[in-house]
């Protein structure tokens, strides 16, 4: 059984139902239970045109339930009799459940587990342990998503902005379990670049490769982060770093920039550094700046702080810092950070320590023990 056929064909068959008029809930159960028995048929008898067979047999799973359910049948009027026998138009209309799966009225989170699981082509439980979450939850989730979406046509042009926003917090969850999200969210988003003429999904594509490139130098054996300047830069990809350089100046070409193509550019100079002690950081604090212009964001200003340190001293990137609100998360990272490059490591290690007690995840919070570990024993403590 060819998994990855029937995944890349799930969300055209789905587009196919809604465009016939299905409400998305019903018509996701109907590819579902199509899915399902295309497992059970297709390894003794493999269909000649796949996307056909399973259009034709989704539609007629969601007909027998349509039939089925006495509330809805006055839609029957609408669905009439079942379309006669023959190859399904090859027009994909995948863009649209992209912009369905992210609409405005759905949280972050059920964007993106809808996204996942009609356009992704995952299934509940594979999502669910992805997230960490009990199946029923995320089924849940799920379910109230399409719930939401059911009555929304697919006629109106969609939001390219919110439709990338989602496919990065897919890409920014990573992975856990069987399900590689990181990898997912690169699929979907090379899918999405090829049908949209938009600089910034190029820049989004971009973005993912370059930082999955670096994925396999991340963690040490044992597990533990490895810090940008500390990874081994030979077990980076060199593959996708060209590839994402590639994608990167031809969307820049375009003089359009946007918010991802700025921190792919940010990602292209850490990729095109030899070592560490190599990096350009001047041209990155620059890309800062106009990262900075672009989203006015207060999490851009402090990795700005960061690269500021780097390129003109850490007096000047605790001064950077400064200027931007304690609260904000990993302010005592950076800080800690920064004081160390200074030699004040009695300051340092105490801000370690109290960016550990912040940290969001396991890893993360290892990582900054050990830092304040490591500067403590270096005092004697």
């Amino acid at each position: 059984m060819d998994e990855v056929l029937l995944r890349s064909l799930t969300p055209s068959v789905l587009t196919v139902l809604v465009r016939r008029g299905a409400d998305f809930a019903a018509a996701e159960d109907a590819v579902q239970e199509a899915l399902v028995e295309a497992v059970r048929v297709w390894p003794a008898d493999p269909p000649r045109d796949p996307k056909g067979w399973l259009v034709t047999v989704a539609w007629r799973r969601f007909l027998d339930a349509t039939r089925a359910d006495a509330a809805r049948r006055r839609r029957e009027d609408r669905v009439d009799d079942e379309p006669p026998p023959g190859p399904v138009p090859g027009a994909d209309d995948t863009l649209q459940l992209y912009f369905l799966c992210a609409h405005p009225s759905l949280t972050p989170s059920a964007a993106v587990a809808l996204t996942l699981r009609a356009v992704g082509g995952l299934t509940t439980r594979q999502i669910a342990r992805a997230y960490l979450v009990p199946e029923a939850t995320m089924a849940q989730r799920i379910s109230r998503a399409k719930r939401t979406v059911s009555g929304v046509r697919l006629d109106r042009p969609g939001d390219v902005a919110t439709v990338l926003r989602v496919l990065y917090l897919v890409f920014n969850e990573g992975y856990s379990g069987d399900v590689d999200l990181a990898a997912e969210a690169v699929r979907l988003t090379r899918q999405l670049a090829a049908r949209v003429d938009h600089p910034e999904a190029a820049g989004l594509l971009a973005l993912m490769l370059l930082h999955h490139a670096r994925r396999a130098a991340r963690t040490a054996p044992d597990g533990s982060l490895v810090p940008l300047a500390e990874q081994d830069r030979s077990r980076w990809d060199t593959r996708l770093i060209a590839e994402g350089v590639g994608i990167l100046q031809e969307a820049l070409a375009r003089d359009r920039l946007g918010e991802y193509q700025a921190q792919a550019a940010i990602a292209a100079l850490h990729a095109d550094a030899p070592a560490a002690c190599e990096t350009d950081w001047v041209q990155i604090v620059e890309w800062y700046d106009e990262l900075a212009r672009l989203t006015d964001s207060p999490v851009v200003r402090l990795n700005r702080a960061v690269a500021v340190g780097e390129a003109d001293g850490p007096r000047a990137g605790l001064a950077a810092l400064a200027e931007l609100d304690a609260a904000l998360p990993r302010y005592a990272a950076v800080a800690a950070h920064l004081h160390e490059l200074d030699g004040d490591r009695t300051t340092a290690a105490r801000l370690y320590a109290e960016a550990a007690r912040q940290a969001p995840n396991l890893a993360e919070r290892d990582h900054l023990t050990r830092r304040a570990a490591r500067l403590n024993v270096g005092r004697g403590l």
